[in-house]
């Protein structure tokens, strides 16, 4: 389909023209001795009607005086006159008269034209002279060689004169330009070539390049191109509209870079990654370089100082990823650009940058840089420096407010990158404070572990695990989890590993301290129900155990958390089938003891749903994953660990995930020497003499008095107090433990003896004596324990 229907219909020629217009002769009287078919178009009236007649009658007023000087002047005239037409219309006529004298005849040659159509001819030709003399949209016509032809006084004045590129070929005109729109071949002469053979024309393409009349400032045109036929349709060239719109374009590149910014500055949370957004966003569109300089304490998180020299102390940031970031120091002397821009806190811009500066780098051939303050609230945090070496423009204003705002955007990315990483520091010390940083060295178990926050930005998380050694070489393990991330869930993980502990050292049974543990929860979640919201550690799990290392046996209770895993020292694993008791803090049931027997070697896992259960398995499929990486319990207790976790589903974790393995040992027989003693006085003295002896056999004979005057003391309170038999054990562990267990369960005070007592210090010399002592009760009575120091 044609793209302009009623191109045909424009017609360039004038309507006074003889091929178009009216045109009668009139002789010397003024009648009519000539009528053209033409003027019967125009008039309606036949030859017949008007030849012979005079003029005059064809005139809607009556001018006669008027026709005749027109007929009678010298030289052509033109005027508007008011026509009759046949049908009784009046037409109001541009007419020209032109003397004309032959052979001695005086006649007058007239033309006439409707005045609309003259007055419509002459507006289309004023605009054609517009455009070749004063529009600012360029006209350049091409021959079908692709040579220039003409040019309009616009392209005149960018190309500094068109005349001398008369009929060089297009390339000529900009040869360092290019075309920056990709949806056409980026080529001019394939372009030209494309309108030339198809006629199909190209628009809207943009063109940047440098004009000869203005090399040094670089422009950004909009071109069109559009093929030139003859009256047969044949070729005739080309012609080329471009329109300076460097402005334009500009102003959609800054908003568009503005747009770019808002997207990436700021997004990592990370000071030297923000750094490197901001250099990414601005090189290349507005600066071939841009560098970035801050104090010290901002990178590290802290505030920035006050009160110091502007430009002192900075470091400069270098690299894009993780791997390359480095810093190098920088100041710049009182009298510099950049002091002035940080002292002002303004934008400075300085063409002929200072070279050989402390800490200055970059190429000599620099042509402009501008320099700006990194600010937020009333606080400087550094300085960007934009920096331009293959392009000489100079930073102009709109492009130094475009500097600021990326440079604002940029200071307010680092201040808050600056501030997480105070937060996540101070985040990672609560973290470091609440978990163990050394397991306890003790004989029961080793352990190892993992720990893996859901949250990887801030690195903390709710769950938690403890080793916790108690009395008789036994051993509290236990871990859990609360409900959430973060440091809200690290703080209530806290405040409840401390609490288990304090009741471990209690030397409570398993289910006794998850009593007591979910009775204080339901009361801190009761007070805190009128004061805002519910604390996080509403619902949280937790499972206890302890291994006596003597016996080899295993206590736990489990307090809506996955029950452990156990896999015998021969490698087959065994799930325990009791089910979890309620959630801390919900109670309505009891909490129940589970006895394992443990053979040495056994590999116990400890472990939060984390490492068991994600959005794309069930809890069952990852407790036989975990089961069947405990298959190879022989293995070390840090390879199992690795092997466990590489076996989570890759991708992002949705919840906390910790895991802690622990290789049970058990105490040789001659380490314990167990002694069981009547309710007699007289075998106070029995009992020292087979602790010396043990001892002895020991190689502990250094101990002997020490250890004699603590047992006398402990089996003394025993038999005094008790009702039945007295057991005394000693252990040989990394101390000497000394226990003495009863059936009653009185726990005895420490107390302070008058002078005049005879009585009461025997747990005084005891505790002045051992490193540690305490009571455990048990269920036929209690346990009186004390642990000596080996020499």
């Amino acid at each position: 389909m044609d793209r302009f229907p009623h191109a045909a219909n424009v017609d360039f020629h004038s309507p006074l023209d003889l091929s178009k217009a009216a045109a009668a002769v009139l002789d010397d009287d003024g009648r009519i001795s000539g009528w053209g078919s033409s003027a019967q178009r125009l008039l309606g009236h036949a030859p017949e009607d008007v030849l012979g007649q005079s003029a005059a009658r064809l005139l809607a007023a009556d001018p006669g005086q008027r026709l005749s000087a027109l007929c009678k002047a010298p030289r052509p005239r033109s005027t508007v006159l008011d026509l009759s037409c046949r049908d009784g219309r009046t037409l109001r006529a541009a007419v020209t008269f032109s003397p004309l004298a032959h052979r001695g005849v005086a006649a007058t040659v007239v033309v006439a034209a409707e005045l609309e159509a003259l007055r419509s001819w002459e507006a289309q030709l004023a605009m054609m002279q517009g455009l070749a003399t004063e529009s600012s949209v360029g006209l350049t016509i091409f021959d079908t060689d692709m040579r220039v032809v003409w040019g309009n006084v616009s392209t005149d004045l960018e190309l500094a004169g068109v005349a001398q590129y008369i009929g060089r070929p297009a390339a000529d005109l900009f040869p360092e330009g290019e075309f920056i729109s990709r949806h056409h071949p980026p080529d001019e002469d394939q372009i030209m070539e494309h309108v030339l053979t198809t006629g199909e024309p190209i628009m809207g393409m943009h063109y940047r390049g440098r004009a000869p009349a203005d090399p040094v400032r670089e422009h950004v045109w909009s071109c069109s191109y559009h093929r030139l036929v003859d009256a047969r349709g044949e070729p005739l060239g080309l012609f080329e509209e471009s329109l300076d719109i460097t402005d334009r374009y500009r102003a959609q590149e800054r908003l568009s870079l503005l747009v770019r910014a808002g997207k990436r500055i700021g997004a990592s949370l990370d000071v030297r990654r923000t750094a490197a957004e901001l250099a990414d966003v601005a090189v290349p569109q507005l600066a071939d370089e841009v560098l970035v300089d801050l104090p010290p304490a901002v990178i590290e998180g802290r505030h920035p100082p006050t009160g110091s020299a502007p430009g002192h102390s900075l470091l400069r940031m270098h690299g894009r990823t993780p791997e390359e970031f480095r810093t190098s120091p920088v100041s710049y002397p009182p009298s510099s650009p950049q002091a002035l821009s940080l002292a002002t806190s303004r934008p400075v811009v300085d063409a002929v940058p200072p070279e050989g500066a402390p800490g200055q780098a970059g190429p000599a051939a620099s042509h402009s840089c501008l320099f700006v303050p990194l600010l937020t609230r009333d606080a400087i945090l550094g300085l960007a420096t934009f920096r331009r070496s293959s392009n000489p423009d100079p930073f102009g204003p709109e492009e130094q407010t475009l500097a600021v705002e990326l440079a604002e955007r940029a200071a307010v990315g680092i201040d808050n990158a600056r501030r997480y990483t105070s937060q996540h520091a101070a985040a990672l010390v609560l973290q470091r404070s609440l978990l163990p940083q050394h397991l306890p060295e003790q004989s029961a178990v080793d352990v190892a572990y993992r720990y893996l926050p859901a949250d990887s930005r801030v690195g903390v998380g709710g769950d938690w695990f403890d080793v916790i050694p108690l009395s008789g070489a036994r051993v509290g393990l236990t871990v859990g989890d609360v409900v959430g991330h973060g440091v809200h869930a690290a703080a209530t993980m806290g405040r409840l590993r401390a609490t288990v502990r304090t009741l471990a050292l209690l030397d409570l049974d398993p289910a006794e301290l998850l009593t007591r543990l979910d009775d204080l929860v339901a009361q801190d979640s009761e007070s805190q129900a009128d004061d805002g919201p519910i604390d996080e550690a509403l619902g949280v799990t937790c499972l206890y155990a302890i291994y006596d290392p003597v016996s080899g046996r295993c206590v736990w209770a489990s307090a809506g958390h996955p029950p452990p895993i156990v896999a015998d020292a021969n490698g087959s694993v065994a799930l325990s089938a009791l089910a979890p008791g309620p959630p801390l803090g919900l109670g309505g049931l009891p909490y129940e003891n589970v006895d394992l027997n443990l053979s040495s070697s056994s590999v116990v896992a400890f472990f939060t749903d984390g490492v068991v259960e994600d959005r794309r398995t069930d809890i069952d499929s990852g407790i036989d994953r975990l089961a069947q990486v405990l298959t190879w319990q022989r293995c070390p207790l840090e390879e199992l660990c690795d092997r466990a976790l590489s076996a989570l589903p890759p991708g992002p974790q949705a919840d906390d995930a910790t895991l802690m393995l622990v290789r049970t040992r058990r105490l040789d027989a001659d380490q314990v020497a167990d002694l069981e003693l009547p309710p007699d006085p007289t075998m106070v003295a029995h009992a020292r003499t087979v602790t010396e002896r043990q001892l002895a056999t020991w190689d502990l004979s250094d101990l002997s008095f020490t250890a004699a005057l603590v047992v006398s003391e402990l089996v003394t309170n025993g038999i005094r107090y008790a009702s039945g038999p007295v057991m005394l054990r000693l252990i040989r562990d990394r101390c000497l433990l000394c226990e003495v267990s009863d059936n009653a369960h009185t726990a005895p005070h420490l107390r302070r003896a008058r002078r005049d007592d005879e009585g009461g210090r025997g747990l005084f010399l005891v505790a002045q004596m051992s490193q540690r002592w305490g009571t455990r009760y048990t269920a036929s009575g209690k346990t009186i324990w004390a642990e000596l120091a080996l020499p």
